[in-house]
């Protein structure tokens, strides 16, 4: 019966996601239910306790990221950098790579460093454009984007910053560069892979002569200015993002040390407030990247931005309070599901998978599906089974930069299940619904859980790592 809530619960919120009812909603109407039927004198203090405690964890420490991010994208839009972009990618690739162009940007900025949500904001603005000029079907840009910024690039490809490659180094003794060789592998899948559906994709929909699509929701402002800017500097702005954010996340650890700590009053007595500076020098190291690329943009193009910068920060306002809310409310529900005692016996179920590799991709890949995110299922079977896994592979021979990099790609795998923060947020910023896009999003999941167990098969077959 437990398991059974907790199946519930999910296949709800999934449904109600995938109708394009509210998360901000149903979220807490699918973990608040589930805790009825398994409990129901816990339901208020859960409801306080745990679902409103993290939701509001999670803007406390992400709200600002999704602001400036919403800003920093709207103001590339109106001030043409867009267009004069995506004028010289069509001039260089062709309109008929499109899909490869956005992919490749999608990429560089989450291989430097740039959150995933803030790449959704600052991409679109280019894919929008890109995709109309070259009359591609504007369902397809979710996919696109996600294969780009969700994928490889997130947790395959070594070395890159992104937190879902970040968390398995605290509980194997690892780096950030494990596994290069199986890392690079699976991103090479994914990627060949991934480009060829949504290549089929877009050649079966010219051949029903199917174009970008009218009526559109959320589409960027035509640009209005007399000329376009130079190509380089249009792209200043990113660059700029991405270096400042390499830069700061080495920076900030080193002027503010371990930890640091102020009063918060100046009359009566408080008690200091202290703060781990290594939880937060990822996040401030955004938040100032971001902030270094709006005033490139405003210094660079202030004239062309004036007129419409009153009504386009309006608008980047609430795109990013409906994008940090939805996933919100998404990490809520997360954390009341892991809390229920179906979620262990799932968790436990999945302990008797033989072969460690399999097990680990098994178990990360489900929870994380299960609690709608990757960092967090990832965390929760870590947390849970780290030493078993890694007691399991010794037993095996297998080193622990494999364990890494495989638990690192499963949470990046079925984690983009209807009900995923990002996923929602996607598709929000994109003012498109799920009915329209999430195919190609699947279809990119289904493409990088299945390079997870690819992976396998290579160090199994060859032993390199």
């Amino acid at each position: 019966m437990a398991l059974l809530v907790v199946l519930a619960a999910l296949a709800f919120l999934m449904l109600a996601a995938y109708r394009g009812h509210s998360v901000i909603l149903f979220a807490p109407v699918a973990a608040l239910g589930a805790v009825l039927l398994t409990d129901p004198s816990l339901v208020a203090p859960i409801f306080t306790g745990l679902f409103m405690d993290r939701m509001v964890a999670f803007l406390k420490l992400y709200f600002p990221v999704f602001l400036l991010g919403a800003v920093f994208g709207k103001l590339i839009e109106l001030s043409g950098f867009s267009k004069s972009i995506v004028a010289a990618t069509i001039g260089v690739l062709g309109r008929g790579r499109a899909m490869l162009s956005i992919v490749i940007v999608c990429a560089l900025l989450t291989y430097g460093g740039v959150s995933l949500f803030v790449v959704v904001f600052a991409v679109y603005p280019f894919a929008a454009e890109l995709f109309r000029q070259a009359d591609i079907p504007k369902r397809l840009i979710p996919g696109t984007i996600a294969l780009g910024a969700f994928t490889f690039t997130m947790d395959a490809l070594p070395g890159t910053p992104q937190i879902q490659n970040i968390i398995p180094t605290t509980f194997f003794g690892t780096t950030a560069w494990a596994a290069p060789w199986l890392g690079t592998f699976g991103a090479l899948c994914v990627l060949v892979a991934g480009l060829a559906w949504l290549d089929a994709r877009r050649r079966a929909a010219a051949a029903a002569g199917e174009g970008y699509g009218d009526a559109m929701r959320n589409e960027p402002r035509a640009f209005d200015g007399v000329r376009l800017a130079h190509p380089l500097l249009a792209l200043l702005p990113l660059v700029l993002v991405g270096a400042a954010n390499f830069a700061l996340t080495h920076a900030i650890p080193r002027w503010y040390g371990a930890t640091q700590s102020f009063v918060p009053a100046v009359i009566g007595e408080a008690k200091p407030v202290v703060q781990e500076v290594s939880k937060l020098a990822a996040i401030w190291a955004v938040e100032g990247a971001l902030l270094l690329g709006i005033a490139c943009v405003l210094a660079c193009a202030w004239r062309t931005i004036a007129r419409t910068f009153a009504d386009g920060s309006r608008e980047a306002v609430a795109g990013a309070l409906l994008a940090s809310m939805n996933t919100a409310s998404e990490y809520g529900f997360g954390a009341v599901i892991a809390a229920l005692p179906g979620f262990r016996i799932v968790a436990d179920a999945l302990q008797a998978i033989p072969s460690p590799l399999v097990n680990e991709a098994v178990s990360v890949t489900t929870l994380a599906g299960i609690t709608g995110s990757a960092s967090g299922g990832m965390s929760i079977a870590l947390a849970a089974m780290a030493d078993t896994f890694a007691h399991n592979a010794q037993a095996a021979g297998i080193p622990m930069d494999v364990l890494h990099r495989v638990a690192a790609m499963a949470s990046g795998g079925m984690d983009t299940l209807p009900h995923n923060g990002a996923v929602i947020t996607l598709l929000a910023v994109t003012g498109l619904s799920h009915r329209q896009s999430y195919r190609d999003i699947f279809a990119i999941t289904v493409i990088k859980t299945l390079a997870v167990f690819a992976v396998i098969a290579l160090y199994h077959a060859t032993g390199v790592v």
